[in-house]
């Protein structure tokens, strides 16, 4: 627990201070509620205990943050005013902090998180009217709450890029210094023992070391070396948990992207595909903006009750000993670093729902724990997509055998995670049933018959596709959700046709 507060020690203002409320958006540089506020400021955290009860959370995700704060409160003690974090439910803490300096006016990004947080949002604003708190939420990125329609959001996104990133204040008047600094351990918070020995570390210092060691010498792999395991680590950006806790913003990165691009003509391809990665981030958190029920509801409703619940095979998956040596692999790797490559996220998605048969919300909650990255906007998107529960993407049944050999063709990324099959023979690692019996004793037999298992998927989502009333709910998806960056933008009526036929753009990425 934190240490109970002491009294503060405050100034005498003239006027009452303004609160910036952080929640996703933990830096001082392109900081548009900080910008607004301006130098009178008192800058709050509220650690809340209901959220890391909640089954999308996990011990590594809070060790992240908690660097991440300890970040935040030297950066915005350099400025003059320290970080004020408090522990509590979200509605009470804010009236106490607004109670005790006079405050009625409070300024925060919106935020696209879950459903709890969206809840969470809800009662503080029904507090705030009650109480006469003027309460303003501003966009910290191209995502648009309440969008009419997806006709003209590229343009817009674009538009939003373009701006000039926000500087951080040149100085806060120091309000309030807080003594309560000691953050709770995780255990506290009745988190789970959660060992990652080799995640990233939540540091601004290291959030801006990693873009810019990726803008002067990891790029130039990006688009050859993102799909494999083995050179993914390096060759992608991994700025992913910087920006999931917005210690960088997607428009910051995107200037310095640019300007890396002018710099080095030669790194034009890398340079283009980050970019059409970075939009492919956006686009994905609007989705969830756009129908919230996307965290736990079939896109496609036709989908609903299709899987059921196995939890010998959902274990099996979690603990990286389904017999399937690329899946576990990679699961052991996620479970050691907190991070895995686009291709394998989806290939381990894409196994757990079709040839295990497996409901996506029970695996994707457990890779949400297990990613330091976790996005919600692109994280239940993907889970959806990559289990066939849209109704407007294409069936991707990963084969894991094929990944295997295209991805780790001399089976150093197995051995290295799957040590009990380090013995066996190329030929035989990915799949280690074909080897004689008795060849991998401490290893187990495959869970399922992939090829049986594979067929059973098709027939099933095939089938359902072909039900009557299936392409019309499609098509109402597509309208409301496809991308329409390939058709210029314009929200014709010939763009609103492609949508609605096409599998949409937003898989169409340089894998």
């Amino acid at each position: 627990m934190l240490d109970t507060p002491r009294r503060p020690v405050t100034s005498a203002p003239m006027t009452a201070p303004t609160l910036v409320w952080f929640k996703r958006d933990l830096r001082v540089t392109d900081h548009p509620a900080l910008a607004a506020a301006g130098g009178h400021v008192l800058p709050l955290y509220i650690i809340e205990p209901a959220y890391w009860r909640l089954p999308d959370t996990s011990a590594r995700q809070w060790a992240f943050l908690a660097e991440a704060l300890d970040s935040l409160r030297d950066e915005l003690a350099a400025l003059g005013q320290p970080l004020v974090i408090r522990q509590g439910e979200a509605v009470a803490e804010l009236a106490r902090v607004t109670r005790r300096h006079g405050i009625t006016r409070m300024i925060s990004h919106e935020e696209t998180g879950n459903a709890w947080t969206y809840a969470r949002d809800r009662r503080v604003a029904a507090w705030a009217r009650a109480n006469g708190i003027d309460w303003q939420e501003l966009p910290q990125s191209a995502v648009v709450r309440r969008l009419p329609s997806r006709d003209g959001w590229q343009r817009a996104r674009n538009m939003f890029m373009r701006q000039t990133p926000l500087p951080a204040p040149e100085a806060l008047a120091p309000i309030c210094t807080d003594p309560a600094t000691h953050l709770p351990h995780a255990r506290a918070l009745g988190l789970a023992r959660d060992p990652c020995p080799n995640r990233q570390t939540g540091s601004h210092a290291q959030a801006r070391a990693t873009l810019d060691s990726f803008l002067t010498r990891r790029a130039e792999g990006y688009r050859t070396q993102m799909s494999s395991p083995l050179t993914g680590e390096r060759a992608c950006s991994r700025l992913s948990p910087y920006l999931a806790l917005g210690m960088l913003s997607v428009r910051e990165v995107e200037h310095a992207r640019s300007q890396a691009r002018a710099a080095r003509p030669d790194w034009a391809a890398p340079m283009n595909s980050f970019a059409k990665r970075l939009a492919w981030r956006d686009h994905f958190i609007q989705k969830l903006e756009d129908e919230p029920a996307l965290e736990y509801r079939c896109l496609h409703p036709a989908h609903e009750g299709l899987r059921g619940s196995d939890p010998a095979r959902l274990h099996a998956w979690m603990a990286g000993e389904t017999g399937l040596p690329f899946v576990d692999a990679c699961m052991r790797y996620l479970r050691a670093t907190g991070w895995l490559n686009f291709r394998m996220r989806a290939m381990l998605m894409s196994v757990a729902s079709y040839h295990l048969w497996l409901d996506w919300r029970d695996t994707g909650a457990h890779l949400a724990r297990q990613f330091t990255d976790y996005e919600p906007g692109i994280h239940w998107s993907q889970c959806q997509m990559q289990s066939g529960t849209t109704g407007i993407n294409t069936l991707r049944i990963y084969n894991p055998v094929k990944q295997g050999h295209d991805q780790d063709p001399e089976g150093r990324f197995i051995r290295a995670w799957v040590p009990e099959l380090r013995h066996l023979p190329t030929a035989q690692l990915h799949a280690p049933w074909t080897a004689p019996e008795g060849a991998a004793p401490r290893y187990p037999a495959p869970i399922v018959d992939l090829d049986a298992a594979g067929r059973h998927a098709r027939d099933v989502m095939w089938g359902l596709r072909k039900a009557h009333g299936f392409h019309a709910e499609s098509a109402r998806i597509a309208e409301k959700h496809a991308s329409r960056a390939r058709d210029s933008d314009r929200g014709s009526a010939r763009a609103r046709r492609a949508a609605r036929r096409r599998d949409p753009a937003q898989l169409r990425l340089d894998l």
